[in-house]
């Protein structure tokens, strides 16, 4: 062989010994890189636990919030529910109460009314017709 071929055939021998020790580098830092990370993601998983925890206190609480608050509004619209039917109810008494001794009455005086009517009708055929000529002039 060549010195050529010996000075080349070293110079791929050196460049691949690099590349190797590169690659080997390069895979210890990324195991460190990996180690760190998950090192973060504990910590970061501690830290956050407790806030978690609090959000979940915080949502079970908005819960039994919101189904009490449901269960109020069920039980006044029950209650308005209920009021109205009464007052209703009442309404229609109030009405029976006043209204029909009101139209008996009415029809009392109404009755009245024809009598006095019928009275003075037979008031004026007593005086007779002269009367009635001599009051008109």
């Amino acid at each position: 062989m060549s010195d050529w071929a010996v000075v080349f055939l070293g110079i791929i021998a050196a460049a691949t010994l690099v590349t190797s020790i590169l690659q080997v580098v390069v895979l210890l830092t990324a195991g460190q890189l990996l180690r760190r990370m998950g090192r973060f993601v504990d910590l970061i998983e501690q830290e956050a636990k407790p806030v978690i925890d609090q959000l979940h206190s915080i949502s079970r609480d908005a819960s039994k919030a919101a189904a009490l608050a449901t269960l109020q509004v069920e039980r006044v619209d029950r209650l308005f529910g209920m009021l109205t039917v009464r007052v209703e109810e009442t309404l229609g008494t109030v009405q029976t109460a006043v209204l029909k001794p009101a139209r008996e009455v009415s029809a009392l005086m109404a009755g009245l009314r024809a009598a006095l009517e019928i009275l003075r009708d037979l008031r004026r055929r007593k005086r007779g017709p002269e009367d009635e000529d001599t009051l008109f002039i």
